[in-house]
């Protein structure tokens, strides 16, 4: 950590580090996690072994377990919880709000709907994930995909908006 950083009120595991240029601001990262250049991340909680890669930005109330690796450029927003083991790719996106209204925000008056993300599950880059869903164990999101409902545990889903893949040897 150097001065071009902002680190406040940061519970720091053992073997951890945040590079330059990150904000990180009442957070709790877990031991060996790597938290990389350009980062924003507030109110959340990273667990052990964990990569956080550049010009990601993590949310207040985030949950993220161990041994996880988030690609750079993703947006992870608050009321998602993405347990251990999982593969988030570059530019992903997470949508708590999926009826959005500028008026609504403004009022604070919108309705968040949570995300889970089970256990060993991989993301492709670029994929949007709507609130209000989950995805279950060991699943396989292909790049680009738009997740509008639940996904299988052990399933394959590709496409705007996501369904399962045929003859993809994995469970569905």
């Amino acid at each position: 950590m150097s001065g071009n950083s902002i680190i406040k009120n940061v519970e720091l595991g053992e073997g951890s580090e945040i590079n330059d240029f990150a904000k990180v601001v009442d957070c709790k990262i877990g031991d060996h996690t790597k938290i990389f250049s350009f980062t924003n991340l507030y109110g959340c909680s990273i667990g052990s072994n964990t990569m956080v890669g550049a010009f990601v930005e993590i949310q207040t109330g985030v949950k993220i377990g161990s041994y996880c690796r988030i690609q750079s450029h993703a947006f992870i927003c608050s009321m998602v919880t993405i347990e251990d083991q999982v593969f988030v790719g570059h530019g992903v996106v997470f949508i708590n709000d999926n009826k959005p209204n500028a008026l609504e925000a403004i009022n604070k008056t919108w309705k968040c709907l949570p995300v889970l993300i089970k256990k060993g599950a991989s993301i492709g880059s670029n994929t949007t994930i709507l609130g209000g869903v989950t995805i279950g164990e060991g699943a396989m999101i292909g790049a680009g995909a738009v997740v509008t409902k639940d996904v299988a545990a052990h399933s394959v889903v590709v496409g705007i908006p996501a369904k399962p893949l045929k003859n993809s040897g994995h469970e569905n």
